[in-house]
């Protein structure tokens, strides 16, 4: 009898409703915490309270794993209905909701926890092939082992508009902070591997360096997994995001070009105007 399979995550591969329902995908929130209260991100909380929070009162949200009590009951409604689970989960580096996940995942049969090695659509990426994979048959065993191969070859950046949250969450110094605003500098955040790094510091205005950015990251798109792509974002105007749309839309023949929101998390860290491409590649990156 064939594997019943769901594929599951949390709350960072910032799917879109419309995503996480055509894929039947349950999500287990993070915990945001904000002015000493906790909000359950997505639930309760969304980026834009994030920003007005910090506009009115200077204060950044921490995000805090699900707890492992969250974790076993999340898997326990679904371990009961029969399901072999896929479970994807932020960077283990990032995060011990992966860790959480693990000690939750050994209390039941055929729970399969996948470290993403990234954040984001970068996990969401892994999630959407899980899902396709589930789809063809593949047993959960054979698509956890198969997209933890393909962790190496997920493309994940964003252009970053201010470092101001950056620099307020302790991840970037006043100093480099200084020198940027002053360069007009706008610096492009790759995740690999889990961990993040400065790639290339754009200049100029931000609608037209993420036009270059993106030219300039999707090349001739020969080395590009051209199935399904998404351009994520943290609160950029609508003009802004499409004019991107329209740029990548003249580079290559994207199938499947998905436009998501940032959660809770990548806009806590990077705040507002932040705006990434992320695909994966044919080879490990």
């Amino acid at each position: 009898m064939p594997e019943k399979i769901l594929i599951t995550s949390d709350s960072t591969t910032d799917l879109s409703p419309e995503l996480l329902e055509r894929f039947h995908v349950p999500i287990l929130p993070l915990v945001v915490s904000l002015n000493e209260v906790n909000y359950v991100d997505g639930v309760d909380i969304n980026p834009d309270e994030i920003y007005r929070c910090y506009e009115t009162k200077h204060s950044l949200p921490k995000t805090a794993a699900p707890s492992l009590a969250d974790c076993t009951e999340f898997f326990r409604k679904y371990a009961e209905q029969g399901y072999h689970i896929v479970h994807f989960t932020i960077c283990s580096d990032m995060s011990c909701t992966y860790q959480n996940s693990v000690i939750a995942a050994e209390e039941f049969e055929n729970i399969h926890v996948v470290d993403t090695r990234n954040l984001s659509t970068g996990g969401g990426l892994l999630v959407i092939r899980a899902a396709e994979l589930a789809e063809q048959g593949m047993s959960a065993a054979a698509i956890a082992e198969e997209c933890r191969r393909l962790t190496a070859y997920v493309d994940a950046s964003f252009v970053i508009d201010s470092l101001e949250f950056l620099h307020k969450g302790g991840r970037c110094s006043a100093l480099a902070m200084l020198g940027a605003n002053l360069m007009k500098f706008k610096p492009c955040i790759i995740v690999k591997d889990g961990k993040m790094s400065v790639g290339k510091k754009y200049r100029g205005k931000f609608d037209a360096v993420l036009l270059q950015y993106i030219t300039e990251h999707i090349g001739d798109g020969s080395d590009i997994d051209k199935s399904h792509v998404f351009i994520t974002h943290a609160g950029c105007d609508e003009a802004v995001v499409e004019a991107c749309v329209e740029k990548l839309r003249s580079l290559g023949n994207f199938p499947n070009l998905h436009v998501t929101r940032a959660g809770c998390t990548v806009s806590s860290h990077c705040g507002r105007n932040t705006l990434g491409v992320l695909f994966l590649r044919t080879h490990p990156i």
